[in-house]
């Protein structure tokens, strides 16, 4: 699965939901004293929608900050790949949306969206390395916008203290070039024998309105087994990584950079100790953002860019679990 592909990432932008969470305001809202949330799930706050910040406003709004970046005018792409975890609605999708919002509803381009839960940014990434591998786009432009807080149980701290709210966006363009910029390599595995570990059922067709509507209303909100996902990702992940990194031709130990999804206070110090060496390697924004479920990778490798820790010829391994559940990890030379 190595899957070789000369790209470029020529911009990266992130939005930010205008009211900001803190921990101790979960405190109250659980009915717990303060410091509880902060104690037990290691976050301080994390970004909550308001109601006209929709999936696809934050989503348009990441994409400039994107094509700013990239010295990109609005429209100077050949496909508009959503990857968020949870769409705006079903039909038709957030790709459109965002489409929409950017001024571009009447240019053509292509747009469709990729879900793979939290991993839907690193399928989105793969899907338009396949398309630059086959020649069919030069230029690639990726949004992952997510509102977690719509869907979640208060009811339940485990399920809804650690999520928040957000959007990125990465401009992608092919390159030609077999030592400069690449997507070295890339792997995924999915093991639905832990589908139950995380789910939100409504939204589609399995429930519906006429099941009635405090079924409706159940199944519109977030469950999860946070110690159920927490063990199948421990067990799966260490042979991918080593997997993907040795067909980057890297170890654990000489990879520059790891971007992984931002899960949990728990997984990402799994993370540091299954990969080793200095911990610093690990960018860890979960304390200021919670896990935003797609955004959260490109929100961690945004922060990167803008640190300057994405140095030229660098190798940096993107990382993280799904629902599923599924292991995804790529590896790129930036």
């Amino acid at each position: 699965m190595s899957g070789f592909t000369p790209l470029r990432l020529c911009g990266l932008g992130v939005y930010e939901p205008r009211q900001a969470l803190v921990s101790d305001e979960l405190d109250a809202r659980y009915g717990r004293e303060a410091g509880f949330t902060q104690s037990q799930f290691g976050l301080t706050s994390r970004r909550f929608a308001s109601p006209d910040e929709t999936a696809s406003m934050m989503g348009a709004a990441a994409a400039r900050d994107a094509l700013a970046a990239a010295g990109w005018a609005d429209g100077e792409f050949d496909v508009l790949i959503g990857a968020g975890g949870v769409m705006e609605q079903p039909i038709p999708g957030t790709s459109i949306l965002v489409q929409q919002a950017l001024g571009l509803g009447r240019s053509g381009i292509s747009a469709f969206d990729v879900n793979q839960s939290c991993l839907s940014f690193l399928a989105a990434l793969d899907v338009a390395a396949m398309g630059f591998a086959t020649r069919r786009w030069r230029r690639a432009l990726v949004v992952s916008s997510d509102i977690a807080s719509a869907g979640l149980d208060w009811r339940q701290p485990t399920a809804s203290a650690i999520f928040g709210d957000g959007a990125a966006a990465a401009c992608l363009e092919a390159g030609d070039d077999a030592d400069g910029p690449a997507l070295l390599a890339r792997r995924f595995e999915s093991y639905g024998e832990g589908r139950d570990l995380a789910t939100l059922k409504a939204g589609g067709s399995r429930v519906r309105l006429e099941d009635g509507l405090e079924a409706f209303e159940d199944a519109a909100k977030f469950h999860m087994d946070p110690f159920g996902i927490f063990k199948a990702a421990a067990k799966r992940l260490p042979p991918v990584i080593d997997k993907v990194l040795e067909d980057a031709g890297l170890d654990r130990e000489s990879v520059d950079l790891i971007v992984p999804h931002q899960a949990s206070r728990p997984g990402l110090d799994h993370l540091r100790k299954l990969v080793g060496g200095d911990p610093a390697r690990v960018v860890d924004v979960f304390g200021e953002h919670g896990n935003q479920i797609a955004a959260s990778i490109p929100t961690a490798l945004h922060s990167a860019w803008r640190e300057r820790r994405l140095t030229p010829s660098s190798s940096v391994l993107l990382v993280g679990t799904a629902a599923g559940i599924s292991i995804g990890a790529m590896v790129l030379r930036v």
